[in-house]
């Protein structure tokens, strides 16, 4: 009970220091409100994701052999789904239904299946994971869309107010794992899942509260034209709701075919195709038809950083499912339990996002601030040496051959500025270069580079379970082997801890690599971004 005090004392402190900055530096009154109500989504869907890969291996599919390589895939499934969907949103939301109904709508289907989440049997648990999948689809992409609409185009606060929004997002993520973590390895795994509904519903109270104090002015309104139509008797509105619930199943049982063989792997290869084929159509359209080169480029160096951006969201989503066992199983836990750790990310956030805010607003004031496509590269070799850093445990086993704590927290410290380089900012410029009738689409497209990168987190984390033979014998495993100082293997305990960081180790060169590329070819991607910065 101590710490769930101390927790919300914390949440409270934060949020005055937020308001008053946010007033001080005059940033529309509107974002206190789109914050507030982000955090409690985000408390929501982080204290399921906190549980969720330790819950399917102690309980849910305890009784299996291979438990844990099945949780790495359903983590995964719904990791990639719950990033799909936005893409379904974002459009519905910008040609039918405007931002805000969308919010609300999925607000309440993601309320739903948190409390599903509350009841142990199969009907009720993959209901939960369709749920939170279709109504994260019409809230994540619009909430972010609405931010960007509060700023003009060349603000300089904009950068700042999505940093200060993004700390509202990790605010939420920070205390969901400590408070429904609590609760979970407390009290049950349930009563941890039960919390994350209520906080879903705080923040859609939040969201309504913003609507009715018309904070928003004409904001995220339901396109004039489809207000009165109907089809079928029903209104648009009402007829997309219908459909979205319809759909609740059809993601559900996506999961369970993934569980059994690669349906969805599958599935995404045809909707990327589609949809990379619909972004060249646009492209087409407004390089060709309409004579707007620079809408075009704007649109093809979206999809560049996209790609960036998947790469980076595929080793981060290691958080939820192998680092999470990792520290389960490898490392000395002091005051925290291994759900609890995933709080460490969020809470770097939570301090560093006023300071990463006023930095990029001062560089940007006097013409300082580091371009778009270099911010990319600087966050991606922050997240390598995140990695190293977990490695480098492979130096430091006790004689339970488990690591010191203190090396969780270092490790999480470089990925967590990594994000606040590329993350943030990646909102940012997606509202900033796509073409206003299409921003919300864009932003699901933007959102789609997470489907694949939690998709691609499931095979990495895969390869934690195994003696990795497919990783050896490469100058990279050897390069890796260095590292880590070619450790005794003979011993159970450090050989296990050793399937985890040589993964991890691997994943730091190459992330290192990929970072001196981006830097390379980093002019080229800011020619097409036509003077946004």
């Amino acid at each position: 009970m101590t710490q769930i005090i101390i927790y919300v004392l914390f949440t409270v402190l934060v949020l005055i220091v937020a308001k008053r900055y946010l007033d001080k530096k005059e940033h529309p009154k509107a974002l206190f409100y789109l914050f507030f109500a982000e955090m409690w989504e985000r408390f929501s869907f982080y204290g399921m994701r906190a549980l969720l890969t330790l819950y399917l291996i102690k309980d849910y599919y305890s009784h299996l052999e291979n438990n844990e390589e099945v949780a790495y895939g359903i983590y995964a499934a719904y990791g990639a789904l719950v990033y799909l969907t936005p893409l379904i949103g974002g459009y519905l939301a910008d040609k039918f239904i405007g931002y805000r109904k969308s919010i609300m709508y999925g607000g309440i289907l993601m309320a739903l299946g948190h409390f599903f989440m509350a009841f142990p049997t199969d009907f009720f648990f993959y209901g939960a994971l369709g749920l939170l999948i279709m109504g994260n689809g019409f809230f994540k992409p619009n909430i972010s869309t609405l931010v960007g609409s509060l700023y003009e185009e060349g603000d300089i606060k904009r950068d700042g107010g999505f940093t200060i929004f993004y700390m509202g997002i990790n605010l939420g993520a920070m205390i969901a794992p400590l408070f429904c973590g609590y609760l979970g390895e407390t009290y049950g795994w349930h009563w941890g899942f039960g919390a994350a509904g209520i906080g879903m519903l705080a923040g859609l109270v939040v969201f309504w509260k913003g609507i009715t104090a018309n904070v928003l002015g004409d904001k995220g309104l339901q396109p004039a034209e489809y207000v009165h139509k109907k089809i079928g008797g029903l209104s648009i509105a009402n007829f997309i709701y219908t459909l979205g619930f319809i759909a609740v199943p059809v993601f559900a049982y996506l999961i369970i075919l993934d569980t059994q063989s690669d349906v969805l792997g599958n599935v995404l290869s045809i909707v990327g195709g589609l949809v990379l084929l619909y972004v060249f159509y646009m492209v087409y359209d407004y390089k060709v038809n309409q004579k707007d080169n620079q809408s075009g480029d704007r649109l093809i160096a979206i999809m560049i950083l996209a790609v960036f951006c998947t790469i980076f969201w595929a080793c981060f989503e290691q958080a939820g499912s192998s680092i999470t066992v990792w520290v389960d199983k490898c490392v000395n836990l002091v005051g925290m339990n291994a759900s609890q750790t995933n709080a460490i990310n969020p809470g770097y956030i939570v301090l560093l996002a006023i300071p990463f805010s006023w930095m990029w607003t001062k560089l940007g004031a006097i013409n300082k601030n580091p371009n778009t496509p270099m911010k990319f590269a600087l966050g991606i070799f922050q997240l390598g040496l995140g990695f190293l850093i977990f490695a480098s445990t492979a130096h430091f086993i006790g004689e339970n051959g488990k690591v010191p704590f203190l090396f969780v927290f270092l490790g999480y410290f470089l990925i967590t500025t990594g994000e606040l380089f590329l993350s943030p900012i990646g909102l940012s410029k997606v509202t900033e270069l796509a073409p206003k009738k299409i921003a919300a689409f864009m932003m699901g497209v933007w959102f789609l580079s997470s489907t694949f990168a939690h998709y691609i987190s499931g095979i990495i984390a895969k390869l934690t379970t195994s003696d990795n033979q497919d990783l050896q014998g490469n100058w990279l495993s050897d390069l890796s082997n260095w590292f880590m100082g070619n450790p005794d293997t003979s011993n159970e305990a450090i050989a296990t801890l050793l399937q985890y960081n040589s993964v991890y180790a691997q994943i730091g060169f190459v992330t290192i690599f990929i970072a001196i590329f981006v830097i390379i070819i980093s002019p080229f991607i800011k020619k097409l971004m036509h003077g946004i910065h």
